[in-house]
Parts: C-alpha cells; structure tokens; sequence
C-alpha cells in the first residue's frame, strides 16, 4: 500500500527512544511507582546501566527517585511523574504516524 504524499512523520522523543528507557517508562505508566530491583528484572537490566538511565529520566523531569530504607536495606523507589506520563502518551502518538494508524 502506498504512502500518502500528505503524510507527516511526527518527532519521536529521543529521551524515550532508548529500549531500556522506553522499557522503564511503559512499565511506570502502568504501575505508577516501582521499587528498582522490580524495574531491573522486569527490563532485563543490569543495576548500572538501569541506574545511568534512571538518572537521565530524572534530569528531565519525566520520574522521581526517591532512596530510602526498608528493614535496615536500601530501597530505591521510582515514581512516574505527569511529565513523564504526557511524554509517554505523545511518543506512542507520535509514533502511530510511522505505523501508519
């Protein structure tokens, strides 16, 4: 099937099209708050390079990451934030244009 001439290929955030990120932030929209060690196992992860993008996605304002204790542990907990969620949502309609949807 042929492309439309008027069809227009949107901007796809580059913040969120890295695999681990765009991983990270579709299980948070759905959860809304998870724990790192959750992140890391469900995004097939190492903790360093889950850590070096959760720090990206901070800077930009897209999650919040709050350190903590939990029994004596350390406990990590990542919360999706509406930034986050609004960028979420416009990456995968912006991305509906490459699909053709």
């Amino acid at each position: 099937m042929p492309v439309p001439m008027e069809q227009e290929f949107r901007n796809l955030d580059p913040l969120l099209h890295s695999q681990l990120r765009l991983a990270v932030v579709s299980l948070l929209v759905s959860v809304q708050q998870a724990e790192f060690g959750y992140l890391r196992e469900k995004a097939g992860a190492t903790a360093g390079n889950l850590s070096a993008q959760l720090t990206k996605l901070e800077s930009a304002g897209y999650v919040k990451v709050v350190k903590s204790y939990k029994n004596n542990y350390p406990c990590t907990t990542i919360t999706i934030t509406q930034k986050g969620v609004w960028a979420f949502e416009r990456y995968t309609e912006n991305l509906k244009t490459y699909l053709n949807l």
